[in-house]
Parts: structure tokens; sequence; C-alpha cells
């Protein structure tokens, strides 16, 4: 079966893209559930991301064009089929071509300084791109979707602390509801904040940039002499740029925290930067929210495979550890509510 997608998918390059391809080798790094992707190989030796999406919009796709043709270092524009489009049609899915321009993720080597502050140049240079017409109608607004993930957070806390039959049955599920019951301070406090401060970006916006949204060291690959790209534009949104910094500044991966001379590189490739505290926490915050409720929602499927059901437990482990997301969102809310304090308290002062 999987290898007869595979065919299809290369008949259709040939037949749309003009390019014959010789080999199709799954990846299966990532983790979109809703798309499959291959390392495809044509006869002149040429190498390609080919990919069959079933999700989401082709936004991700009008945006790299849109970004590799203003010239933007470190993003790689797609093809565009023999009529001019960036994808094809596979009975409602969606197949792009991308020149495969590395085989090494950041995640999988050491970076170089160099290498971090080519990662900090990409992010500046994306944030610095005129917002036109065609991707404000494309591209959500960034947090936008907090009510739906504040929704399946309490949901996934209800499921957990009265399991029905079929999970108390499930030694994963009484783990999680373990875990759960461990952090469910922090949890009400994470999920009480992002609705309270949800008030407060609406009233008082940042500036609005193209952000890819994802930008964590598992979509940036590296190459020779300090190079980076930044891939996978599938969560590409409009909104202030600490939604791609608290990546940097916040730290998202339980197991690939950033240091502070790592972020100081970074800085000092992305330049001048006025980084609201508020702001992002509150980024920080959703994403916490979203990844432990999604994550934990993959695990606690008794009809998903073992192997998956494994590796999603291991990082809803990871994101309520000491290191974890839920535990930095946690800390950064507290801290921008103590420079709250403090800022009132230095503005009382000076008008005594």
């Amino acid at each position: 079966m999987v290898q007869d997608v595979a065919r299809q998918v290369a008949d259709q390059v040939r037949t749309g893209f003009g390019l014959r391809l010789s080999t199709m080798e799954p990846v299966t790094s990532g983790a979109d559930q809703h798309a499959r992707l291959w390392l495809a190989q044509a006869a002149d030796g040429s190498r390609y991301a080919v990919k069959l999406s079933g999700g989401g919009t082709p936004a991700g796709l009008v945006v790299t064009a849109y970004l590799a043709e203003q010239g933007v270092p470190g993003i790689v524009g797609p093809l565009r089929a023999d009529d001019g489009r960036l994808s094809i049609d596979n009975d409602g899915r969606r197949v792009s071509v991308v020149p495969w321009v590395s085989d090494q993720r950041a995640l999988d080597a050491p970076m170089t300084g160099a290498h971090w502050r080519a990662y900090g140049e990409v992010l500046a240079a994306v944030h610095e791109v005129p917002v036109t017409d065609e991707l404000s109608r494309l591209l959500p607004a960034g947090g936008a979707a907090y009510p739906s993930i504040v929704t399946a957070t309490r949901a996934m806390a209800a499921r957990l602390r009265d399991p029905a039959p079929a999970d108390l049955a499930d030694p994963l599920v009484a783990e999680l509801a373990g875990v759960w019951s461990a952090v469910a301070d922090r949890l009400g406090v994470l999920t009480r904040e992002v609705e309270r401060r949800a008030a407060d970006q609406r009233d008082r916006p940042g500036p609005t940039v193209v952000c890819h949204g994802d930008p964590h060291l598992g979509n940036l690959l590296l190459g020779a002499d300090g190079q980076v790209w930044l891939i996978d534009w599938d969560d590409a949104v409009l909104a202030p740029p600490e939604c791609d910094l608290m990546f940097v500044l916040g730290g998202v991966l339980a197991f690939a925290p950033i240091t502070p001379e790592q972020q100081q590189a970074v800085l000092a490739g992305y330049g001048r930067t006025d980084v609201d505290r508020v702001r992002l926490a509150w980024f920080l915050a959703v994403r916490a929210l979203d990844d432990l409720s999604d994550w934990t929602r993959q695990a606690v499927d008794l009809d998903a495979a073992a192997a998956d059901r494994g590796r999603a437990a291991r990082i809803v482990r990871g994101l309520v550890s000491p290191v974890g997301l839920v535990t930095l969102a946690d800390t950064a809310l507290r801290d921008s509510d103590r420079r709250g304090r403090a800022a009132t308290t230095s503005s009382t002062s000076d008008k005594k």
C-alpha cells in the first residue's frame, strides 16, 4: 500500500512537474500526522523533498515561494508545476516538490556559532519582508486558536481525572493521568492566564510580521560554513516577532534546550530586539497547552500503534519536566508578572 502511494505520487510528479524520479525514500522524522514525505532522487542525481499533504492549507508553499523570491536567505522555494501552480491535486490532497538542500537536521548534530548566528539572520530577514495582501488573506493570526486549545486542554484534564473503563485498563493512560494530576495546579494557572491575557494581546498588539510559527531545531537544516535552511512552513502565521523568538528566548524542546551563549549568538544574527516579555510569556503558554493536550491525545489513543503512543508519552513527560515547556511557560508568566509589578512600583515612586 505504501509503495503504491509512492508510485502514484511519482507518476504525478512526472506528469505535473515534468520531473522523472528514480527513487522515493520515505522520511519518518516529521510530526505531521496528515502528511507523507519522501526523499526523491531524479535520474540526473538531483534530490527533492516530495510531500503529500492531507491537512491545512497551501499557505506554507505560498509563503516560501514569496520569501525565496524576496531573496530571504535560508529559504527553499517550491518548484512550480508545468501550469505554474505550487502544488498539484491528489484526490483532495496536495503534492508539492522542493529541492532537498541538506541531510543534516540541527537536532542531530552540533551547531557551530556560525550556524546559531545564521539562524537569527534568517528569522530577522523573514520578519522584515513586507506583508502582502495575499499573505494577509491566507495566514492566520498567531495564537488565534487559543480558545480551542484551552478547550482541548480542559477536556483532556477531565478525561484523565475521570477515566472511562477502557482507559482504566490501559497502563499508559493511567500513568499519564498521574502526570497530569501532578501538574494540575500549573495547568490551571496556564489556562486561566492564557484566557485572561488574551484581551491584553488584542488591546496592545505588537507589529505584525510573517512568522514561521514553529522554528525549532527540528525544522532547521545545516550546511557547510554556517549555512542554515528553515523548512516546514505549514504553521506560518502573521504575528508579533515574539511568536518565533520564543523558540530561542523561551525554549521549547525539553530534550534540546538552548544555552545562554547560543541565545546570544542567535540574537547577534537577529540584530536589534525589543522583546515584549509579557507577549513572549503568552505565546509560550499557548504553545505549552497546545503541545501538552495534543501529544497527550496521541498517547492515550487506544487505537494507535504502541510505538506512536510511546513516543507521544515520552514527549508529554518532557513537557512537564523541570526543563519542559509547561515549566518554562509557567516561569515566564510569573516573571512577566514580577516585571509588571516592579514597573508599576517604579512609576508610582516617580510620581511622589
